[in-house]
């Protein structure tokens, strides 16, 4: 018994150490955010093939069924090499671009309201460009806006404890670009960016009873702008509703609901949906997550959960390993963003929250939303490769892989020339 169990004792801390040196390593954060990202992505293309199928024959006459998928893969082919860009600029770029970058987006975000803006569902948050067809500047105003507010945030953070200095620019920046999406009557991109901001202030260092004020203020505030629209107005009042009619105001909810339940544990399968059959509005959209329960069951929505928290675990990973306030202010802005967008989706769909209208993260479809998020963990990228000890680490392993290639290139040289 002795001879056998000893080295068994031996190894095993060896083992756990060897794990915990992994999880140290410098680029742990890097590896996480590529192949959550990359996953999530991934299960989004084949969910947006699954649930659009019947919408792309009925618009196309029967034609064919992959044209909102086609288009979903051409948005993702265009945003990964302006990703793997984004992931390699310096932190320094970032900096020198914040204020271009908020004002250019502002500027289209004002184009909305101009004969380029086109309205869907009763918001006015698109514009139409020649050659360049529909985009939504809201979602490039989430980027740029998370840019600067970890660059002003960066330069003011001893004065955040004073109530002037947080607001003069950040906050009043920060509130004016919400209400110009506001104004176009987008509630949900809205909450999504104040989430943002909250992000940003809380890492920054913004003292506690600061939130609790402007909390305060921002309730009454919210609740005041859902009394603008009439048909928001009759989806909160049914959410709190204990008699609402599942064939008008919950009817989306409802059917959201059915397809997960009927889910179960692993899914009818791949394809299978019935609720994909007109009858679950905004399928491919803002209830793909209700789709995907229905086809892949239990186990594929703990497995977009699981990812979406790998992600929310590797940028806490970058706030609190690097040095620089920036990148940690603009981390925790594009987490807070891309995280709480997630939950308000999946709450929404699994009725918690009323039906506000935001897509799930790299999964719905939708090709602005799709490209500013791709970049945005573009940005993160680049920041995790800055880690200390990161760059360093890249480069040996990239050596590694180098040499590596060159021997087995050699060996089969050199197995060529022994056959000849």
């Amino acid at each position: 018994m002795s001879w056998t169990s000893a080295p068994d004792l031996e190894v095993a801390p060896r083992e756990r150490g060897a794990v915990l040196g992994q999880w140290n390593s410098a680029v742990t954060s890097y590896y996480l955010i590529l192949g959550a990202a990359t996953l999530l992505l991934t299960i989004g293309l084949v969910m947006v093939l699954s649930s659009s199928s019947i919408d792309a024959l009925v618009s196309s006459d029967g034609a064919s069924p992959y044209g909102i998928f086609l288009n979903q893969a051409r948005y993702a082919l265009v945003a990964l090499p302006i990703a793997w860009v984004a992931s390699r600029l310096p932190v320094a770029f970032y900096k020198r671009v914040a204020w271009p970058a908020l004002l250019v987006t502002l500027g289209l975000q004002l184009l909305v309201f101009s004969p380029l803006g086109v309205e869907v569902n009763g918001n006015r948050n698109w514009i139409l460009l020649p050659g360049l067809g529909q985009i939504q500047p809201s979602e490039l105003v989430k980027l740029a806006l998370a840019v600067w507010l970890g660059a002003v945030l960066a330069r003011k953070r001893p004065l955040l404890g004073q109530w002037l200095h947080v607001l003069v620019p950040g906050v009043v920046v920060a509130l004016g670009a919400i209400g110009l999406v506001l104004l176009g009557h987008d509630l949900g991109t809205a909450i999504v960016m104040l989430v943002l901001v909250a992000g940003a202030l809380f890492v920054a260092g913004v003292p506690t009873r600061m939130f609790l004020v402007a909390g305060a203020v921002a309730l009454p505030v919210i609740w005041q702008i859902t009394q603008m629209s009439d048909s928001r107005i009759r989806r909160i009042t049914a959410f709190f509703s204990d008699d609402c009619d599942p064939q008008k105001e919950c009817y989306q909810t409802t059917r959201g609901l059915y397809a997960l339940a009927s889910g179960g544990w692993t899914g009818q399968g791949l394809g299978e949906s019935r609720e994909k059959w007109s009858y679950l509005p905004e399928r491919h959209n803002d209830f793909i997550f209700a789709i995907l329960g229905e086809e892949l069951g239990l186990l594929g929505t703990v497995l977009v959960l699981a990812l979406f928290g790998v992600l929310a675990v590797a940028m806490a990973r970058v706030i609190r390993r690097h040095t620089d306030p920036f990148v940690q202010i603009t981390t925790a802005a594009i987490a807070a963003w891309v995280l709480g967008q997630a939950l308000i989706n999946i709450a929404v769909v699994i009725g918690l929250l009323p039906v506000i209208g935001v897509p799930l993260p790299l999964v719905s479809a939708g090709g602005s939303a799709l490209i500013t998020t791709m970049i945005a963990l573009g940005v993160v990228v680049s920041f995790a490769r800055n880690e200390p000890g990161a760059a360093e680490a890249l480069a040996a392993r990239t050596g590694v892989v180098r040499r590596s290639l060159a021997v087995v290139g050699r060996s089969s040289r050199t197995g060529r020339g022994a056959r000849g």
